[in-house]
């Protein structure tokens, strides 16, 4: 496939309908002091954290292609779900606020009500931008989705025009919106005289998909390391082949992505699996806050700096080498897991 330019690509993204919503380009930063601790490459993190919308993140440049086709459809409600403290729900509520779109969010707890649930955190947020929400027993993926399947069949009968979590659907668009950020990558590391030798991020669907359909359309030939948050029920490499080759579909660019191209690592999801912290990714989040005043989520950011942490521990890269983590964001789950947090890292005595 020949070789985009990054303008080329741009304006092949921008043929689809967008709605407004992210600060980009966001930054690219260096990290000096962690790059030093830990003696290995030259560390520098992309700010997708930053991205605002209610404290930001990856979903909100999903959003932007999302919103963008859900207004071409006159759809006048949205029916999403994820997990109780979706980074996900909570950006696309704030999406739909902007656009003047109700929308009905579906959370699945994964286990028997004990109690009221806590509203802080992403829910809070869910709550305040104006969402009707229902929280159900059942767990992120399969149970959650025929459940939003479900009322979004009930709000079509009461004559709404629905938009509904689709996964054939979203999932490559949503993968376009990190096609551009690959193109910023590109962009920003050029201006700042450097060549990324890897990325690395947390994801396990279409954000990583999205990088990788960036840097194969822009002949950029560069390793990618998805770490997964989650163990999804299905072949996840070769699900985000299919989004990112469909992502290029969308665009008309043509990228040859197959399950062998996806580096994918389970490994660092931790002990108690999805939705709560790791040993290791507390520690990721102690030092990136004490070295560099940059704060990493206990469910998705922090696992993945675990895993790069870890890879630098073994050796696995050079001083010399520069390596580029794309934060994607997650911010008020540090609010939602405070005790969890301070029992792993505790506070410093004085």
């Amino acid at each position: 496939m020949p070789r985009l330019t990054t303008d080329e690509l741009r304006a092949a993204v921008a043929k689809l309908p967008h709605f407004p919503l992210a600060h980009t380009p966001t930054p690219l930063e260096h990290l000096p002091k962690l790059s030093k601790l830990l003696g290995g490459p030259q560390i520098y993190i992309k700010r997708d954290d930053c991205t605002g919308l209610t404290f930001g993140g990856n979903k909100t440049r999903h959003n932007e292609l999302i919103l963008g086709d859900a207004i071409k459809k006159q759809a006048d409600i949205f029916v999403w779900g994820a997990g109780i403290h979706s980074n996900n729900c909570r950006q696309t509520a704030a999406a739909c606020a902007k656009a003047g779109i109700d929308i009905h969010l579906v959370l699945g707890r994964g286990r028997p009500a004990n109690g009221p649930d806590p509203i802080q955190g992403n829910l809070l947020l869910d709550y305040l931008v104006g969402a009707k929400v229902e929280i159900i027993e059942g767990a992120i993926g399969p149970e959650v989705d025929e459940h939003i399947m479900h009322r979004s069949r009930e709000y079509a009968a009461a004559g709404r025009t629905v938009y509904s979590w689709d996964r054939k659907v979203v999932k490559p668009l949503a993968a376009v919106g990190y096609v551009t950020a690959m193109i910023e990558i590109a962009e920003q590391a050029a201006a700042q005289s450097f060549t990324p030798d890897a990325v690395y991020l947390c994801s396990a669907g279409s954000t990583g998909a999205g990088l990788v359909a960036g840097s194969k359309a822009l002949g950029l030939n560069l390793p990618i390391t998805h770490c997964a948050p989650i163990v999804w029920p299905w072949d996840t490499r070769a699900d985000m082949a299919r989004i990112a080759r469909e992502a290029g579909e969308l665009i008309g660019v043509s990228v040859d992505v197959e399950s062998s191209d996806i580096d994918l690592s389970e490994e660092y999801i931790g002990p108690t699996g999805y939705g709560t912290s790791s040993p290791a990714g507390l520690e990721a989040i102690s030092l990136m806050a004490r070295q560099e005043a940059i704060l990493l989520d206990p469910i998705y950011s922090s696992k993945a700096m675990s895993g790069l942490i870890d890879h630098i521990r073994q050796g696995r890269f050079t001083a010399d080498q520069n390596v580029v983590f794309v934060h994607t964001g997650g911010t008020p789950a540090l609010f939602s897991l405070n005790d969890e947090i301070m029992q792993g890292i505790g506070p410093r005595a004085f």
